[in-house]
């Protein structure tokens, strides 16, 4: 079954200086982003600055490790020229923005320019986006369960972060856009919050779920008798507590710190500055993109956005005429190629990648998209099927880039669906994917099924928690991923094997194929 749980997030924006329409496309490269835009380079540099700075700041708040990345692990960004053409890619006008994330990689879609006037009482375009990139730093290390109240209160605790002229940046601003949200109660008890005891939410009561979640967050950090007690009511659930169990074991009486959060929202709240000369920048480099490059983005955009069967054909059609001057263009190619495997061409996408390997032997998209090429013609042609020539696209991939999860979780899925037993260099592989990019869904849950085959039931637990209180899950999947949980406490792998064989499916709009 799918586990692809895609999450059109709300806006991911950032505000920027209006450019000239007919700027050239730039590629911005820094420690933790690789940022595509057609403005000006001055200021796209600028905007990967004050990203990493951002970045840096989160990491000392939370004392985390800054491991170097290679460019499969890196953030993505794609710069748009408007909230409108945002929108359009996303299907919804709803939507000024979003992120996703793949084994292929964590992908943003930001506009250029917000064309909207904040005051302090809104949701600037700045704290949507520094929510979000907040989430995906959690996703990144995301090891145990992670209630839905905690995963909003710790993003909304960095989201108003601010970037002073010295390069310094402050954390844990109050956020004024949720101040009914924290001063007004709309039913939401502090028990059940923490309890996750809720199903519907009003929308008052969503704003009061970010409100008292950055409220409390924000109180366990700063009041020093109460540091240290969200770590260790994680680590309760963790150990088969109910959330509400944990909470009161962590917490103490809830009903005295439901009075010590209401004395705190009403005092001034203090934030903390982290200097500029303890954030590292590092190196950021602009490059003005090939000719081939350029010529390419667009469908390039479209189809990392995300295809189906009905848009897929289209996005295969504009990649042929977008690429065919760049024959010998390796990135040109490799987008053809992605489209053609997409709408189901893997002859012509096979030959695509051909074309770019001609012109770089090493690029890396190109032979996981001939791997892949591979895979589907094998898949539809068992008898004849070279498995083994199939992998060695993927082997040669993860040579080049041993950090890259999407080629060790092609290496895996090949044994599948070869219909053997996978090899346990296909099982390292497949755990080693999933430590790379915990935040895909669909590769955690692989990763799952793995374990419970193999009656690993402690990992398969460990590894499976993190899905349970997912922020955004709809009620349905909630309730699922419940029975699995439970199923697998109990130590019933065969149960839970058999639950996620029949499982909600996932979503099919907007999603890539296998």
């Amino acid at each position: 079954m799918g586990w692809v749980l895609r999450r059109l997030l709300p806006a991911l924006l950032f505000a920027f200086s209006a450019m000239p329409a007919a700027a050239a496309w730039h590629e911005a490269r820094s420690n933790h982003f690789i940022i595509y835009s057609d403005q000006n380079p001055g200021d796209l540099k600028r905007f990967a600055e004050q990203l990493e700075r951002f970045d840096q700041a989160v990491r000392h708040v939370r004392g985390t490790e800054d491991p170097a990345l290679t460019d499969a692990n890196r953030l993505r960004i794609y710069v748009l020229r408007s909230e409108s053409a945002i929108a359009k890619l996303a299907g919804s006008s709803m939507i000024r923005g979003f992120y996703h994330a793949r084994a292929s990689g964590a992908v943003a879609f930001v506009p250029r320019n917000s064309g909207s006037k904040y005051v302090d009482w809104d949701l600037d375009t700045q704290a949507i986006f520094f929510h979000e990139y907040a989430h995906h730093m959690q996703l990144r290390s995301a090891a145990v369960a992670v209630p839905a109240w905690m995963a909003e209160g710790f993003a909304e605790f960095f989201a108003t972060a601010k970037i002073g002229k010295d390069g310094s940046v402050t954390i844990g601003l109050p956020p004024q856009y949720r101040a009914y949200g924290i001063m007004i109660s709309s039913g939401l008890e502090l028990d059940q919050m923490l309890g996750a005891s809720y199903r519907k939410l009003t929308d008052a009561q969503v704003d009061e779920l970010y409100g008292k979640g950055w409220l409390l967050v924000h109180y366990m950090n700063f009041k020093e008798e109460r540091r240290g007690q969200l770590a260790r009511y994680l680590e309760a659930i963790h150990n088969g507590k109910s959330a509400l169990d944990a909470a009161r074991t962590a917490f103490g009486d809830l009903k005295v710190l439901e009075k010590e959060l209401e004395r705190y929202k009403r005092g001034k709240i203090p934030g903390l500055v982290v200097g500029a000369e303890r954030l590292k920048v590092g190196t950021i480099t602009v490059r003005p993109l090939s000719a081939g490059e350029a010529a390419v983005m667009d469908v390039h955009i479209r189809s990392t956005r995300g295809v189906n069967n009905r848009t897929a054909p289209d996005v295969a059609v504009d990649a042929r005429k977008a690429a065919a001057p760049y024959p010998n263009d390796p990135f040109a190619q490799s987008v053809l190629a992605e489209a053609e495997y997409d709408a189901g061409n893997y002859e012509a996408a096979e030959a695509a990648t051909d074309r770019a390997l001609a012109a770089n032997p090493n690029h890396i998209r190109s032979l996981i998209y001939k791997g892949r090429a591979r895979f589907q013609l094998a898949a539809k042609n068992a008898e004849k099927a070279d498995w083994k020539g199939v992998r060695i696209w993927f082997t040669r991939a993860n040579k080049l880039d041993t950090e890259n999860a999407e080629p060790l979780m092609l290496f895996y899925q090949s044994y599948v669906q070869q219909g053997v037993q996978p090899t346990k260099n296909a099982i390292d592989a497949l755990l080693y994917a999933q430590a790379l990019a915990p935040q895909d869904d669909e590769l955690r849950g692989m990763a799952v099924q793995q374990l419970l085959v193999e009656d690993r039931t402690s990992e398969a637990k460990r590894l499976f928690a993190p899905l349970a209180f997912q922020p955004h899950l709809p009620d349905e999947w909630r309730d699922f991923y419940g029975r699995i949980m439970e199923t697998i406490s109990a130590g019933d792998s065969k149960g839970a094997l058999k639950l996620l064989e029949q499982g909600p499916k996932q979503p099919t709009e907007g999603t890539k194929k296998p």
